[in-house]
């Protein structure tokens, strides 16, 4: 989670008071509601002619119309809970020292702040777009640029509380189900965590993530086991070739490899993937046999369907230990997440794509 939140803050008097109404109330509002709906997996929502429908059944043969929702929510709860954590930081750390919150924020944050010179002030004023002259608004940007100064200064403080204490998140990500039969994987055969990704060879984010996926495989991969599957987007024309082109490497043993390749080097044409073959020494016969027939354009298009089913409509997806995670996430993140399911207890049923 993000330890360098921005807090929503009014005038600079009330910094504190406003924050801690406003955040704590928008915090246990969601928490609250989180528990108040969360339902078992196991439980009975509903009985057509006798056969009784339970959530999990709900939540996985549903799942293109219900994953997105959920994701959508836990991003809300991640962001309440970042804001009670931070909050609470700072009661333990007022208590500490025998001082209320607001003395504490008057003594470390607000003293702390020094007001702008009159020219940085008139540099910020010749940015609006006002046609006030400038005495007439210098008040509202000495308050402005303090208001902005103070959360700066409040973000590094709680910042380094963060460092300094012990914070342990349980909160996950929604999960779902993810079929990873006959999957491309690399790991160990029972790992404590499977990181599942939807990919597409020509988009930006995954090329940029790949080397992020990389790290987290370097440094811990005795525990973490990665599959790949296939998620060409409609608006990228060569990603689809070059996906069946992997699995054509795959065929001779050499998938990761050329998936490797393709994120590095993000030669996508037909002859350069038909050379990237022959650098990695396959059968360069075979290879184009397989890739010009469209030989394992079945299987990717059993993945883009796996997709579709469980509602992805971008890239990269990423389900850990069946944990869904969406968009440009940072080696941080994507580390964050498996280490919480390493320290999980262990669930009988709680691997994906069993």
């Amino acid at each position: 989670m993000n330890g360098s939140k921005i807090l929503e803050m009014g005038d600079l008097m009330s910094v504190s008071r406003k924050w801690l109404h406003l955040g704590l109330g928008a915090a246990l509002t969601l928490l609250s509601a989180g528990t108040m709906f969360a339902q078992g997996e196991s439980e009975v929502i509903a009985n057509v002619g006798g056969v009784k429908v339970t959530m999990g059944e709900l939540e996985q043969e549903e799942s293109a119309k219900l994953l997105s929702a959920h994701y959508t929510y836990y991003q809300a709860e991640t962001k309440a809970l970042d804001e009670l954590i931070d909050k609470r930081l700072l009661e333990q750390k007022a208590k500490s020292e025998n001082l209320t919150l607001d003395q504490l924020i008057e003594r470390d944050i607000k003293s702390q702040v020094k007001d702008p010179s009159e020219d940085q002030m008139k540099v910020y004023y010749e940015g609006l777009e006002t046609e006030q002259p400038y005495e007439a608004v210098r008040g509202k940007i000495l308050d402005k640029i303090r208001e902005l100064r103070t959360k700066k200064a409040l973000s590094a403080y709680v910042k380094a509380l963060r460092i300094q204490t012990e914070v342990y998140v349980t909160l996950a990500p929604p999960r779902v189900n993810v079929d990873t039969q006959n999957a491309e994987m690399i790991g160990p055969q029972k790992p404590q965590v499977t990181v599942i990704e939807f990919a597409d060879y020509e988009c930006p984010y995954c090329q940029k993530v790949a080397a992020d996926l990389k790290k987290l495989q370097s440094d811990l991969g005795d525990k973490v086991a990665f599959t790949y599957k296939d998620f060409p987007l409609p608006m990228h024309a060569r990603a689809e070739k070059a996906a069946e082109a992997t699995r054509c490497a795959g065929k001779q043993g050499k998938f990761w490899e050329f998936h490797d390749e393709l994120f590095r080097t993000k030669g996508l044409d037909l002859e350069q993937l038909k050379a990237e073959a022959r650098n990695l020494k396959l059968d360069g016969d075979a290879f184009d046999k397989c890739l010009d027939s469209g030989e394992e354009a079945a299987v990717v298009d059993k993945d883009r369907k796996e997709g579709m089913r469980l509602g992805l409509n971008g890239t990269p997806a990423f389900f850990i230990n069946g944990h869904f995670m969406s968009g440009a996430l940072d080696y941080a993140t994507l580390r964050q997440v498996v280490e919480q399911q390493l320290a999980a207890p262990p669930q009988g049923a709680g691997s994906a794509g069993k």
